[in-house]
């Protein structure tokens, strides 16, 4: 893997928890320190993958094998990563990511049921070792992000998954973070959005 200069942050959890409004306090907290932030998502982040998210996505595909939608996530991150990611932090820019590693491990590892191996594999030939610097991890309980879903109106093809998924999925992801606390930092997304960014706001000048 290149060497790199800037940092990147990605932002994780489940659906409903505020991840799109949040990633941009996040890249707005970052410019007003004199950063220059590239702000992306996955999947997506470049016109091939923004196509890859189209099919992962549209509820009228259905049911789609578990395979299948792990090697197109991996897809389109291994050309977000190449397009998008690694030229901006080889310039000494920010990055800041809505999802990334870690939601293949919860979606499609513990929402799935995949192995973690098969996941691990594909992550070491797709990511090289590359690691976000900062993880800043969205959690609520699952009541709240499904109430929240629900006051968006249409559905994805995640979004209509049962409760018992993302309860898999949330777990996952706090298990991520316990065994990773230098780089995942868990945040509270239950109160109200002035609370969560002063948590997030907090995380930031900690930590970087």
């Amino acid at each position: 893997m290149t060497a790199t200069t800037g940092k990147f942050i990605t932002v994780e959890g489940s659906e409903g928890v505020g991840k799109s409004t949040n990633l941009q306090f996040i890249a707005d907290c970052l410019q007003a320190a004199g950063k220059t932030v590239v702000m992306t998502r996955e999947p997506g982040g470049t016109p091939i993958a923004e196509q890859i998210r189209d099919v992962l996505l549209a509820s009228a595909y259905g049911s789609m094998a578990t395979q299948c939608e792990l090697l197109l996530m991996f897809a389109a991150r291994a050309d977000h990563l190449g397009q998008v990611i690694l030229p901006a932090l080889q310039r000494g820019d920010w990055v800041v990511c809505d999802r990334f590693i870690d939601a293949s491990y919860a979606y499609q590892g513990a929402g799935r049921g995949m192995a973690d191996r098969d996941i691990a594999a594909l992550e070491q030939f797709v990511l090289q070792g590359l690691k976000p610097d900062l993880t800043i991890l969205l959690d609520a309980p699952a009541e709240i992000s499904t109430a929240r879903c629900g006051a968006r109106g249409v559905s994805d093809r995640f979004e209509v998954e049962e409760a018992e998924f993302f309860a898999r999925v949330r777990e996952k992801y706090r298990q991520r973070a316990t065994d990773e606390p230098a780089r995942i930092a868990l945040i509270d997304a239950s109160g109200s959005l002035a609370e969560v960014q002063a948590k997030i706001a907090t995380v930031l000048s900690e930590r970087l």
